[in-house]
């Protein structure tokens, strides 16, 4: 089984559109120059729309259309995804790097998928400043394109990092699951769950071997509403936890998906595998975790511990970010 295969999984995301109205300006004639009396004069012509009429107002953000090119440099394609390409910029003022993500409005479509796209930035917003998470600058629309300008990090996914890899050492595994329950940990504190955490949700900010991670895809995520039962299937096969099947679930699933990522590191193997989406699914549901097979007999007890915590099937016995944290991630295993 080949690991870029065995890791690249299903994410159930969303795209939408929508369109602008035109607004035409209208003539008014003179009055005729006759001797007998003039006719009533026609009202005065309308002025032009002034910046802060409907058609200045762009329809996702609700704010006022901005042209890009007046603030920054647009330089070369980084990536190109189902929704967007994210390309270099460079701003203006101050000649600093970032990253553009340009989504085409002709791809949000549906009043649900705009306002998924604005809970996303709403996110970005809340959890500025924040490690682990890639810094959000802003966002930007105009006539043709939704802008997300963020921090750029020019080391790459860590999903080719692990493909590259192979697996991890302990030490190595331990200082990257670390930022990894950190970021699940930070995001439950202020009140959001991600809900698909994979290795590809991640960038490194330097192609350095010891590079901080930076949590970059918020699509999924929502505000917690404390006391609500979440019961939409979301998330990438391979990272989905039993109770998301189950169309019963919480916070807690994050713990599961940062329990799946930690496994990999270690063995360069998912521990759900299948030829099929609906296989995956029936092992998760399994929930049989193989710590027999290689690399497992070299591997401390005290990794396989970690991992047997954050992959619990019961959420309410799963451990929490906090206490990995306190006690098992943050010793390194030890």
């Amino acid at each position: 089984m080949g690991l870029c295969a065995s890791l690249r999984a299903l994410c159930y995301s969303c795209c939408s559109k929508q369109t602008t109205q035109e607004i035409t300006s209208q003539d008014s004639p003179h009055p005729p120059a006759t001797q007998e009396p003039p006719e009533p004069k026609p009202d005065p012509p309308k002025p032009p729309p002034s910046s802060s009429s409907s058609s200045q107002i762009g329809p996702i953000l609700g704010k006022p259309y901005v042209d890009m090119t007046q603030i920054y440099d647009l330089d070369k394609e980084l990536g190109r995804g189902e929704v967007g390409i994210t390309y270099l910029c460079t701003e203006k003022s101050t000649g600093l790097k970032y990253a553009c993500k340009s989504i085409s409005r002709r791809k949000l479509v549906t009043d649900k998928e705009i306002e998924d796209v604005r809970r996303e930035i709403a996110i970005l917003e809340h959890l500025r400043g924040q490690p682990n998470i890639i810094e959000f600058k802003g966002a930007y629309e105009d006539r043709s394109n939704l802008h997300l300008v963020m921090e750029l990090c020019s080391g790459g996914e860590l999903f080719d990092r692990i493909v590259a890899k192979g697996s991890y050492s302990e030490k190595a595994a331990a200082r990257i699951g670390r930022q990894v329950v950190n970021l699940v940990h930070v995001c439950h504190s202020l009140g959001v769950m991600h809900r698909d955490l994979k290795p590809e949700t991640f960038l490194l900010v330097s192609k350095k071997e010891d590079a901080p991670l930076k949590a970059t895809d918020f699509g999924l995520s929502v505000f917690i509403e404390e006391g609500k039962v979440y019961k939409d299937i979301v998330g990438s096969a391979y990272y989905v936890a039993p109770e998301v099947l189950k169309r019963n679930y919480g916070k807690e699933i994050d713990m599961w998906s940062a329990g799946v990522i930690l496994y990999i590191l270690l063995s360069g193997v998912p521990p759900f595998w299948a030829e099929t989406e609906k296989g995956i699914f029936d092992e998760i549901l399994k929930g049989l975790i193989d710590f027999e097979s290689p690399p497992w007999p070299s591997i401390s007890t005290g990794a396989k511990d970690i991992i047997r915590k954050m992959l619990t099937m019961d959420p309410k016995k799963r451990i929490t970010a906090a206490q990995a944290l306190g006690k098992h991630i943050t010793k390194g295993y030890q």
